[in-house]
Parts: structure tokens; C-alpha cells; sequence
């Protein structure tokens, strides 16, 4: 039987962990995670009976064999009224399943709201070009979004920045409202030096034209038995465990136990053994016991790029510098509670809200001199993420930065006192006093970026595939900003080539690359 070790218990490293022991009987999986936490940035974090999810989790998926996972995993509870009152009832059974304690894992149907705050008002996200945004903008505003689209359409810029990206697509004017400003926030960097592939890969498809059609698509008679084709950036509704991200990580990792699978938390990875043939022979982890070391005859790793090859031994100099030079951007999370009639973001739309609060699930802050990145609503997410759904708001507030820096560095009261003078200046809340309870979480490493040595990534895939029982899966495992259902389908590719003996590792890189990856299904 081959010893198979997988780096990271998030998405990607739980997700090949199971298929191979779902798939196969001749291997041995131990999944090594440096945490207590299944589910890594996917993860949901429980404070005081109140759940965080860390970076706000859609399960949609174009890929069929993706949604058959999660549904096995978590089925649908059944399409959710638009009242969100009604979600309160006690979830019934899944069909053929006789177990009461299970009754909670489940997948609800949530209507994606997601806006963007500008100049004290929601302008939709995607944005739209219905009438009461023009109205918002104003005529002379518009206007000059209008010619500035259209000059794009005339002079095509040549596209070596991710600025240019956005204004081939928008327009500069649109560009320089609802892009630029929280683009920078998100990575310190201005767009102007931030290679195009992160756009690429995150908007694939969207632009004017793209919201134009799908506007006029929303107009005319569907096809019998056609469905319409939409961005995966355009949809209106999306999956979402009962309890958060993390409970879908949870009952996987029951899952692989089950199959025979090993997993042991607080294993930290700091050595990664090869032989004189580059061939990997054992891992190097820190337990609360003292160091061991893990034989092993396949690693597949989620862990970054950068720690996976500072970690192993004869690697090349200049593969060295490469993976030294990777950067990351980090963030904090800081959950707030607050009384319900203190919120004074109030609900303005046709939508049925729970206690007549904003819809969204959450909301990008593009307002010059607020260092928020965006907010989230816990309480539109999932009505069983609020301990008090009546009663409280649950938000949490993101901040992108970088580890080890000054807001990092930071006690989590000082943090929160700095967050919530920004809640303040934005008009969520009136004053500090409002607040009833607050949390922090850190995330190392949520964001891969694009810039610095990336540009020579290609020969660090390279050298990587070189070492033919290495399997790099994930968002961090590939330095990619994958989706969730890229980075489970980074580890599907990786257990077909494994149980088929494939050499080539090319289909396991090539997930989320093309344009098209995802979006034509």
C-alpha cells in the first residue's frame, strides 16, 4: 500500500485526500494540518454561538462534477423562501436519511446581493446600468462613463497591467470609480503594476458589453428546456451550508475518517526530504510533542508555494529566488455585533430582509481615505450564523494588509477601536457605544499576488512538475486565486493522474487559465 501524504486540510488538500480513498483502496492518507481547523480560509470560525466566515464563501460551480460533490457531502435543503423569516423553521430530514442529528447538514439557496459603497451609495456589483444607478451617478457622470466606454471600443489598450484590463472592459471613467481604489486597497499595489492574469481569472467575461447582455437576456422568453448563460460573476444565487463554510469541511474530513484516512491537526510542515533523484521521501513536521518526520511516496501539497520549496532540500538557486520573491496579502477580519436598530444601514429595496436590514450578503467600500476593503452581513449569509437574529447584526469588517505590519501587529482592541471609527465614517453605526461585542481573526496568506516574481512563475511550474511525486493543488499550492471549485478541481486532476500513472501534470496547472475554464460549461 503507498503512503500518501497531503500538505493542508483546506478544500483542495481534503478534497484529494477523499478522492483517492474514495476511489482507490491501495493507498495510505495522512492529511498534515498546521491548525486546529478544517477547511483552511474556508473555514468558519464560531465566537460566542456567532459564526464568521472568512472572506464570504459562494458554492457555484459550471462544473457538473463539483456540484455532484457537494451535494453528496451536503444535499439541498430545498429552494429557500425570498422571507428570510422562513429559513427559521426546523429543517426537515434529507430524504431517506433517519439520523436526527444530521438534520443540519444541509445546503441552502441564498440570493446573492453583493454591492459596492461609493459616496454614501450602493451602486450593484457587478455594477449595473439600470436606471437608478445612472440616477446615483448623475447625468454629467454618466455621461462621461458613456464617452469614456466608448473611446475604449475605438483604441484597445495593449493589456500589460491589470489597469489596463479593467479599462479595455469598463471604460477609464468606471475604471477609476469602482476599481482602482479597492484593486489597491486589496494588494498595496496600484493596478498600473499588477499583471492582467488576476482579472482574467476573476472577471472572466464581465464587462459592459457582458452586463448589457445579460441585462436584455433577463427581457426575452427563455427556451423551453434551455437555460440561460450567465458570468459566473452575473449570478443571482449560489449555495451555502447551513452553518457556514467550514461545516462542509467539517463533514468531509468525517468523511476521509471514516474511509481509513488519517488527519492530524497542529502538524506543521517545515521540512520536505528529497533523494539524489529529486524524488520525495519523507516531510518534516512540529507537533505539540516535538518534531518527526513522515515517510511518505506521494506529497500532494496546498501549502504556499514559497514555504513548499524553502522547505526542500538542492533546490536550484534561481527556483530559490523565484519562490522567495512570491508575495502574499494577508487580512483581518473583525466581527461586530450590534443591536438591530442600530444599524443604520436600512433595507431600500424590494427584497424581504429580516428586522428591515440591508440585503447583501456583503459590501466593497471604494470610498477614498476608509481603509476598509468590504463588509459582510453574517446574518444574510446564513440566518443560523446569528446566535440573535432577531435581535442583532452580525458584520464582519475586512482588512487587507500585510503580515507583520502595523495593523497586524496590533492588539485586537486597538484594532477594533480603529475598525469600528470606520463603521462610524461610513454610517453603519452612529457611535462606538452601539457596539455590543466584537472578534478578531487573522489570515495568513489568503490572497497569492501578481506581481514581483511571478511573472516568472511558468519556470517555477516548471521545476515543480519536474519532481514526479510532487502534486501541488489549491489556491496557495499553485500561487493562483482560484475559486473554490478550481481549487477541488486542481485535486480531482491530480487523483487522475495518480490512479492512471499519468507523467504529464500540465491538466492539473491548466485549472482556471484559459478564459473560457469554467464559463462555457
Amino acid at each position: 500500500m503507498k503512503k500518501v501524504v497531503v500538505i493542508g486540510a483546506g478544500p483542495a488538500g481534503l478534497t484529494a485526500a477523499y478522492e483517492l480513498l474514495d476511489k482507490s483502496e491501495d493507498y495510505e492518507v495522512t492529511v498534515l494540518e498546521e491548525s486546529e481547523a478544517m477547511g483552511g480560509i474556508c473555514k468558519t470560525v464560531n465566537y460566542k454561538g456567532n459564526r464568521m466566515d472568512m472572506g464570504g464563501h459562494r458554492f457555484f460551480s459550471k462544473v457538473d462534477e463539483v456540484n455532484e460533490w457537494w451535494d453528496r457531502m451536503l444535499p439541498m435543503q430545498g429552494r429557500s423562501a425570498k422571507d428570510y423569516r422562513k429559513l427559521r423553521v426546523r429543517v426537515p430530514l434529507v430524504k431517506g436519511n433517519p439520523d436526527p442529528n444530521k438534520e443540519d447538514r444541509v445546503m441552502l439557496t441564498r440570493r446573492r446581493v453583493s454591492r459596492i459603497f461609493f459616496n454614501k451609495k450602493f451602486f450593484d456589483y457587478p455594477i449595473s446600468l439600470k436606471f437608478q444607478t445612472l440616477a446615483d451617478m448623475g447625468f454629467i457622470t454618466t455621461l462621461q462613463v458613456g464617452i469614456s466606454y466608448f473611446a475604449t471600443l475605438i483604441h484597445k489598450r495593449k493589456e500589460n497591467s491589470l489597469e489596463d484590463f479593467y479599462i479595455n472592459r469598463f471604460g477609464r471613467k468606471l475604471y477609476s470609480m469602482f476599481f482602482e481604489r479597492y484593486t489597491e486597497n486589496l494588494w498595496g499595489r496600484h493596478p498600473s503594476v499588477i499583471a492582467p492574469d488576476w482579472g482574467s481569472q476573476r472577471v472572466k467575461g464581465l464587462s459592459i458589453m457582458a452586463i448589457l447582455k445579460d441585462m436584455f437576456g433577463k427581457l426575452l422568453p427563455k427556451k423551453k428546456g434551455k437555460a440561460r448563460k450567465v458570468e459566473t460573476s452575473l449570478i443571482e444565487e449560489f449555495k451555502y451550508p447551513k452553518l457556514g463554510p467550514g461545516q462542509l469541511w467539517d463533514v468531509t474530513a468525517d468523511e476521509i475518517k471514516k474511509k481509513g484516512g488519517k488527519i492530524l491537526t497542529n502538524h506543521h510542515v517545515v521540512a520536505i526530504n528529497k533523494d539524489s533523484n529529486d524524488h520525495i521521501t519523507s516531510v518534516e513536521v512540529e507537533t505539540p510533542t516535538g518534531k518527526k518526520t513522515i515517510e511518505t511516496d506521494i506529497l500532494i501539497s496546498s501549502m504556499p508555494v514559497k514555504d513548499l520549496v524553502h522547505g526542500m532540500n538542492d533546490v536550484p538557486a534561481d527556483m530559490q529566488v523565484i519562490a522567495e520573491g512570491l508575495p502574499y496579502r494577508d487580512y483581518i477580519t473583525l466581527g461586530v455585533l450590534i443591536p438591530v436598530d442600530k444599524l443604520l444601514l436600512k433595507n431600500k429595496t424590494k427584497m424581504k430582509t429580516i428586522s428591515n436590514i440591508i440585503p447583501d450578503n456583503w459590501v466593497y467600500v471604494h470610498d477614498k481615505g476608509i481603509e476598509m476593503g468590504r463588509f459582510q452581513i453574517y446574518n444574510n449569509w446564513s440566518p443560523y450564523m446569528v446566535k440573535d437574529l432577531e435581535n442583532t447584526v452580525w458584520i464582519g469588517l475586512e482588512y487587507f494588509c500585510q503580515e507583520g505590519g502595523e495593523w497586524w501587529n496590533m492588539e485586537e482592541s486597538e484594532f477594533a477601536r480603529f475598525a469600528i471609527k470606520d463603521m462610524i465614517r461610513l454610517g453603519i453605526i452612529a457611535r462606538k457605544s452601539d457596539v455590543l461585542d466584537y472578534h478578531e481573526e487573522k489570515v495568513k496568506k489568503a490572497y497569492p499576488a501578481y506581481f514581483d516574481t511571478y511573472e516568472r512563475m511558468d519556470e517555477l511550474v516548471a521545476y515543480l512538475s519536474s519532481i514526479d511525486n510532487l502534486y501541488c493543488v489549491g489556491r496557495n499550492g499553485q500561487h493562483r486565486y482560484n475559486n473554490l471549485d478550481h481549487s477541488m478541481c486542481t485535486s480531482f486532476e491530480t487523483v487522475k493522474n495518480i490512479l492512471s500513472g499519468a507523467k504529464d501534470k500540465s491538466n492539473i496547472w491548466s485549472v482556471n487559465t484559459e478564459s473560457g475554464y469554467h464559463e462555457s460549461k
